[in-house]
């Protein structure tokens, strides 16, 4: 009996939820490092439209990007309400910028629906499921390809 409850928890995923203007998204919580209030960055010429600059995190720079833009779902003008979301992706620090953090969600992975095939590279690569949770819609997004290889080697 001791097994079956062990191996039900391991199977558990654990993710956070977050806000991009009136749509829910999350991402697996291992790759969070931490949670902050927004920090004004310092813009980087000549990179894409959706990194919004840089940060100095603890004598790391760190890049921020703009997920909201990213997922081609507009521009965010952050304010002090927004916050960044410090991940690890492809091995290096990058800090997303979202609207809020609403919770943390444990899922089972047969509650995880493989999105509509959109047709769209981008949205292959970001979109890795939605959850039905409580009558919301609630899209998981994967970080593999948030930042592009040379900006990713270059941050």
């Amino acid at each position: 009996m001791v097994e079956a409850v062990a191996g039900a928890q391991t199977s558990a995923r654990e993710l956070i939820s977050f806000m991009i203007g009136m749509q829910e998204f999350c991402l697996d919580i291992g790759v969070v490092r931490e949670i902050r209030g927004w920090t004004e960055t310092t813009p980087m010429p000549y990179a894409p439209d959706y990194v919004h600059g840089v940060i100095n995190l603890r004598g790391t720079v760190m890049p921020v990007v703009d997920l909201c833009r990213r997922l081609g779902l507009g521009q965010t003008l952050p304010t002090q309400r927004h916050v960044i979301i410090v991940a690890m992706v492809s091995g290096q620090l990058v800090g997303l910028l979202v609207d809020a953090v609403c919770e943390t969600l444990t899922i089972n992975p047969e509650e995880i629906q493989m999105p509509p095939e959109l047709g769209s590279e981008a949205a292959r690569n970001f979109l890795k499921g939605v959850l039905s949770i409580d009558g919301r819609m609630v899209t998981i997004i994967g970080l593999d390809s948030v930042l592009p290889g040379p900006l990713a080697q270059a941050a």
